[in-house]
């Protein structure tokens, strides 16, 4: 079916919301705690299983680190049970186990899964030239996207200094009465945690034609690929987003995934998802394939989650959770729910549209926190680009702020602010295809 591109009216009215959010909350963070993230505290050594199959399945337990910043030291090793009644088999079952052992892994535990970084980006630019030159879109994609050239060094320079990618999930956990606890995370030493979201997973229907990817499809190898069309007309399959190059990343980098860790997809609904008009409240008697688009976008979620990926509401037609009242932050949820997540399950992560969190610093507290918790969200995340980690932990919540990656903090960046510099060099990042300016506004 056609894709409508948004009028301008729409487009402008955004643009301008989010600048003044985004303004706000670089404020309301930095007058509050937001601090870098610290040096890890605990250390623990961790020896890997022996590959001898005549040796028993070894347990190997690691200490559980205060959630406090006091040191502690642990060393945790695998014992290898002779698996004969034999003296000599079990020496040679021994002698077969020391040749087999690998070398130990010292990790470190977290001291505060508040701080663990968090970066953000939207789906990625492919073809500079029709994106920034767009007479309507262009100066929105400079400001808000990057490249995929630039983030392809991103992920190089991520790598180089130590980065490794966490789940919000292993950062703490949701306990059966709602309340929010740390979760002990424990890295090699040297590595440092690191969160990364993709916003508006949609391939919205105004994108078209102005070089991105046109959505997401399962390949034949049960990997998620893109299709795109070029400037000619030709549509090629291969990783043209944020997600399979991170697919592609970690393959070819096992240890830049902390446990098979990749990210968090922020979905709105009112496009559809992941490139498919699948939101029955919009497209029911306009897209005469909404059962297939439905049935194909489940297909694709269900192989991004086992690849490790996650996904958030990002409100069904992305809202200001700041500005909405209550009965409209109820009214989004309930059609969120409803078209959202049948394709991707139910989710407890919320990344606020525009970063237009329901509070400053001060912790959360009143109706809009209470009807949110009580529809399952406990992690919440809005938008700070002003220091490396910003986070609060409540009695039932996390919440943490993320590091938006485009035009506008790339343009800071070079102007001086320092953030972007704890994560890549943004000079050397930069597509030669942007103007001087950099960003669009």
């Amino acid at each position: 079916m056609s894709r409508r591109r948004p009028v301008a009216p729409r487009t402008a009215r955004r643009t301008a919301v989010l600048l003044a959010a985004a303004a706000l909350g670089l404020a309301a963070c930095t007058a509050g705690s937001g601090t870098s993230a610290e040096a890890p505290v605990t250390l623990t050594t961790t020896v890997a299983p022996t590959a001898d199959p005549t040796t028993s399945a070894a347990a190997t337990t690691t200490s559980e680190a205060p959630s406090t910043s006091t040191s502690t030291s642990t060393t945790t090793e695998t014992s290898a049970a002779p698996s004969t009644a034999s003296a000599s088999a079990s020496a040679t079952s021994e002698a077969e186990a020391t040749s087999t052992v690998a070398a130990p892994v010292a990790t470190e535990v977290w001291p505060d899964n508040s701080m663990v970084p968090h970066i953000f980006f939207h789906s990625l630019v492919v073809d500079p030239e029709r994106a920034f030159n767009d007479a309507e879109s262009g100066p929105g994609y400079l400001d808000y996207m990057a490249t995929q050239s630039e983030f392809a060094k991103i992920l190089d320079q991520l790598y180089a200094k130590g980065y490794v990618l966490v789940s919000p999930h292993q950062l703490a956990t949701v306990e059966t009465d709602g309340r929010v606890t740390p979760k002990p995370l424990a890295l090699p030493v040297g590595k440092k945690p690191l969160v990364i979201s993709i916003d508006d997973v949609s391939y919205y229907e105004y994108m078209d034609g102005d070089g991105f990817a046109t959505d997401l499809f399962v390949a034949e190898d049960g990997r998620v690929r893109n299709n795109y069309t070029d400037a000619r007309g030709v549509t090629t399959q291969g990783s043209y987003d944020v997600m399979p190059m991170v697919d592609d990343f970690v393959r070819a980098h096992p240890d830049f995934s902390h446990e098979g860790a990749r990210g968090v997809i922020a979905l709105t609904g009112y496009n559809g998802v992941l490139g498919y008009r699948s939101s029955p409240s919009e497209y029911a008697g306009k897209n005469p394939d909404l059962d297939a688009d439905i049935v194909t976008a489940k297909g694709v979620a269900d192989a991004l989650k086992a690849e490790g990926w996650e996904f958030a509401s990002h409100s069904w037609g992305h809202i200001n959770f700041t500005d909405s009242s209550l009965g409209g932050i109820q009214a989004d949820t309930a059609k969120w729910k409803a078209d959202v997540e049948p394709i991707v399950g139910p989710t407890d992560l919320l990344i606020y549209p525009f970063g237009a969190d329901i509070s400053g610093v001060p912790g959360y507290r009143g109706e809009k926190f209470d009807y949110l918790k009580s529809q399952g969200y406990s992690f919440f995340f809005n938008v700070d680009g002003s220091v490396p980690a910003w986070g609060q932990w409540g009695d039932a919540y996390l919440r943490e702020a993320r590091i938006n990656i485009d035009g506008i903090s790339m343009k800071a960046a070079v102007e001086g602010r320092q953030v972007l510099g704890e994560f890549f060099d943004v000079t050397s990042v930069l597509d030669p295809q942007r103007p001087a300016s950099i960003a669009g506004s």
